[in-house]
């Protein structure tokens, strides 16, 4: 019998007054009960109970013990109900992982929507431009860009469809004239993002014949982050990639246009990755039906701006 069943045991025996009583409690027979108390006195080196042929008490070791006892399993029922009200409830810390641009232009409106209705819920985002370790650091979701994934294991439900374009700044095609095909970005200073990713010296453009290809000439610029690149498009240092995500406000405000705006470079997957499908955590299955819902509907609105930028 293991050490809290002894308790168990100990307990009902203190608060029936009898071995029997204590057995009529437990479902167990007053032999079981009787040997679970003197394995649990022998273990101790401790009476905690004083047997006549009439009536049990407790000795002073006894109350002190059940006092302990008692507690010990209050905190262990509380612990089991806490645990088990995770698959119901959301409450709690979730540790995030997004890229960079998906977690200041998707993620993090998204956190302050779900907390709304949630907000028993924390979170903890890091932003990195790459596919962590979830298990080794920790993470209980990323939501990453990506063409496909390796085969990891992980539940990954995909949150929709995106696709990068080519931005410049009015004043650099003012001074360079804009491009008129994927070629002709040979003439062009060319800004490339470096991560696992965006493409840096092959471009891959889906255009009206399909699928292009093109080299670009050496960059004078390289940078990790799609919002430091539009950072370096706006202050006029050549043409670069934009996620639509960043893009949009630049593209609504005319500080960035299009470039050409026939042409998109490859679709990628956007996907929510977590451990694993069984016990999931409530806040975890809350929060992934809430970016579901949430996701297609903000890349929606922002594809339709980009796609109006064609027309400009």
């Amino acid at each position: 019998m293991d050490v809290f069943q002894t308790m168990r045991v100990f307990i009902a025996v203190a608060q029936s007054g009898s071995f029997t009583a204590a057995a009529d409690l437990l479902d167990t027979t007053t032999t079981n009960v009787s040997k679970a108390v003197s394995s649990l006195e022998a273990r101790l080196q401790t009476r905690l109970i004083n047997r006549t042929t009439r009536r049990l008490a407790l000795t002073e070791a006894g109350l002190r013990y059940l006092q302990r006892c008692e507690k010990i399993l209050d905190e262990v029922r509380e612990a089991d109900e806490e645990a088990g009200t995770a698959q119901v409830m959301p409450v709690g810390r979730l540790k995030i992982h997004a890229m960079a641009a998906i977690g200041n232009h998707y993620v993090i409106d998204a956190i302050a929507q779900y907390r709304e209705t949630h907000p028993s819920v924390m979170f903890d985002l890091t932003l990195t431009n790459r596919l962590p370790d979830l298990l080794e650091e920790g993470y209980d979701m990323s939501i990453v860009l990506a063409r496909d994934l390796p085969d990891s294991g992980f539940v990954a439900q995909r949150l929709g469809i995106t696709y990068s374009i080519l931005c410049a700044s009015p004043a650099y095609l003012k001074k360079r004239g804009s491009p008129d095909s994927p070629g002709a970005l040979a003439a062009h200073d060319c800004l490339r993002i470096v991560n696992t990713v965006m493409p840096v010296e092959n471009w891959a453009f889906e255009g009206p014949e399909g699928a292009e290809t093109v080299t670009v000439p050496l960059s004078p610029f390289h940078v990790n982050t799609a919002d430091a690149m539009t950072v370096a498009i706006l202050s006029g240092m050549g043409i670069g990639i934009q996620p639509i995500a960043s893009a949009v406000e630049g593209l609504r405000a005319g500080t960035l246009m299009r470039v050409l705006p026939e042409y998109h470079l490859e679709e990628l997957n956007l996907f929510a990755i977590y451990p694993s499908r069984k016990f999931v955590d409530a806040k975890i299955r809350t929060w992934v039906e809430f970016l579901k819902d949430y996701i297609p509907g903000v890349l929606a609105e922002h594809a339709k701006v980009v796609s109006s930028s064609k027309k400009r």
